[in-house]
């Protein structure tokens, strides 16, 4: 899967509204990141259908408008020359003969139901 970059136009007058159509962004499966830029809110993720997103928002916010769908590019790296690696060498722990003490007690609980059972 490709990952994608969708931006959406909502309608958003106050932090609540703002914070609902993040929420309702971040539902979808495959949403890596939402973001809010002003009225817009920018959805990057891999398999996220851009269409049922639009329609959930304007479900719940009465207007979402989809401006945009485009792959998002993978940051190429540069040819890095190879750094210095530092080598430190071992040091030996030291060995100290303990004795072997017995496993703490364990206590376990009957999770069974009992209505007649009497609990002291």
């Amino acid at each position: 899967m490709v990952k994608q970059k969708m931006v959406l136009k909502v309608s958003m007058e106050d932090p609540k509204r703002r914070s609902k159509a993040l929420q309702i962004a971040t539902r979808f499966i495959g949403v890596i990141s939402a973001s809010l830029e002003g009225d817009r809110i920018v959805v990057v993720g891999e398999g996220v259908d851009s269409i049922e997103l639009t329609t959930a928002l304007r479900k719940r916010m009465s207007y979402a408008e989809l401006i945009s769908v485009a792959p998002v590019e993978a940051k190429k790296e540069e040819s890095k020359q190879p750094e210095a690696k530092i080598v430190q060498s071992a040091v030996p722990l030291p060995y100290h003969n303990f004795t072997v003490l017995p496993p703490y007690p364990y206590f376990t609980q009957d999770y069974t139901y009992d209505p007649y059972r009497i609990f002291y």
